[in-house]
């Protein structure tokens, strides 16, 4: 059965399954995220919560991720269905590799990536590429030669970010790496004072975030679950953004039991805001839009600032079949 538009759960468009269909068996299906429970795995978790994967016959099982958890490997050994990718430069290196998995969808059209700095340091990225700057070795190897390739930043500006604010709040020249819905409001909490915020996606930095991932083998063999998946992730993250989040966001709290409802609300402000999920094609394809002139863009870029290797087959890690429908669309609010 196709997978209706609503808002309300166990709404009329659940009721009208009939008997037949609440009688018939459920296919297990296991999710896993990239980090404990968040609002940025919100329209998962609402999806479970309204019956969304339900209907089209999916009993989907969130498995939260955390420091220590590598949810490719437990999905390349077959205790995972789907997995959540943090960005795109994932997928290239599982070309490079030869890892047979495949991106479905992209649920964030921008990579909720910033650099913070105390208020006044400069007007756009680019003004602060003479500043002390804490990444970590991740963003180092990413983000961050990307931004000296386009933008001047120098690697001996560069000092380790160890994922403790501290020494940013205490040090008014020094700049930061964090995560749009995260960092700044620490920094706000404990330093008593609104950082400037720099959205690196909205200075070019290209990739899609949160693509869902799954196995290359599962696309050719299951594409029905697939797409039961993609469609109910698309509606569940319009109903968790722009409808009633209540229930969702328990089942976070309860997956994840120091979540506050003061973090899951200013998440959910930040990435409404700042066009997260749903900004740029996803207007007219709908949210987990993805395109193939967005995925050669940002394979150029990385080329170009050496951060993947030439003539690798990025086309082979991921498909549009299951995006690009405009479900949901009807779900957005009209202002």
């Amino acid at each position: 059965m196709a997978l209706k538009s609503f808002s309300q759960p166990l709404s009329l468009a659940l009721a009208l399954i009939g008997a037949a269909g609440a009688a018939a068996a459920l296919t297990p299906v296991t999710f896993g995220t990239n980090w404990l429970a968040e609002a940025e795995h919100g329209g998962f978790y609402q999806a479970v919560a309204d019956g969304t994967y339900k209907q089209c016959g999916l009993d989907v099982k969130i498995i939260p991720g955390g420091p220590q958890v590598n949810n490719r490997a437990q999905m390349l050994a077959g205790k995972e269905d789907f997995i959540m990718a943090g960005n795109m430069l994932e997928e290239f290196n599982a070309a490079a590799e030869g890892v047979p998995v495949m991106a479905v969808a992209a649920i964030f059209q921008k990579e909720p990536q910033v650099i913070l700095t105390h208020p006044g340091k400069g007007k756009t990225l680019a003004d602060l590429k003479n500043m002390k700057i804490q990444v970590s070795d991740q963003g180092y190897t990413s983000f961050y030669q990307w931004m000296v390739k386009t933008m001047g930043f120098k690697d001996s500006n560069r000092e380790v970010y160890t994922f403790n604010p501290g020494p940013f709040i205490a040090n008014p020249n020094l700049a930061m790496q964090g995560y749009l819905s995260s960092e700044p409001r620490m920094v706000e909490q404990e330093g008593h004072f609104k950082p400037d915020i720099y959205l690196i996606a909205d200075y070019g930095w290209s990739t899609y975030s949160t693509l869902i991932e799954t196995m290359a083998a599962t696309v050719k063999s299951k594409p029905e679950v697939v797409k039961c998946f993609v469609d109910g992730s698309i509606l569940g993250w319009y109903n968790y953004l722009y409808h009633d989040n209540s229930k969702a966001n328990a089942l976070i709290k309860k997956d994840n039991p120091d979540m506050t409802d003061a973090q899951i609300a200013f998440a959910i402000d930040q990435m409404k805001a700042k066009g997260i999920a749903d900004s740029g094609d996803t207007l007219k394809l709908g949210i987990g839009a993805m395109t193939d002139a967005r995925w050669k863009t940002f394979y150029d870029e990385m080329v170009a600032a050496q951060v993947v290797k030439p003539n690798i087959d990025y086309k082979s890690v991921y498909t549009t079949a299951f995006v690009d429908k405009g479900l949901g669309l009807d779900l957005r609010p009209k202002n």
